[in-house]
């Protein structure tokens, strides 16, 4: 009884490093692509975890909601910060800290509710 609790437990580790992996590899690919729409420079071609929590999606199954920092600069001289927030696998937001203010990508508010409208009956 201890060996398969051990063992279920080793395998919920696992799957929770490999989702963690692709979540990381997806922010990364988002916020390439992001930087690249608002012609500015991605810096250090990474992403870091800065939240990690339990959420749902829409249709109520739990997930991990994670956000992602990551920096870039407009003209090479000042580093700035984005954010890419995802809910399991799945794109939620982006934000580009400016100094004009906060840009938040709506093609992910708009992706996000066609997903709401492709699960409707």
């Amino acid at each position: 009884m201890t060996g398969l609790f051990i063992l279920g437990a080793l395998g919920l580790m696992v799957w929770f490093w490999i989702s963690t992996l692709q979540a990381r590899e997806q922010a990364i690919v988002i916020a390439k692509r992001t930087c690249e729409r608002y012609e500015v420079q991605f810096l250090d071609q990474s992403v870091a975890l800065e939240s990690l929590k339990p959420g749902r999606y829409p249709a109520g199954n739990m997930t991990w909601k994670r956000i992602y920092g990551f920096d870039y600069s407009q003209e090479g001289v000042q580093r700035q910060h984005g954010r890419v927030f995802m809910l399991g696998n799945r794109l939620e937001q982006i934000q580009m800290d400016t100094a004009e203010g906060t840009i938040i990508d709506l093609a992910a508010e708009r992706n996000k509710r066609q997903a709401l409208l492709d699960q409707k009956p």
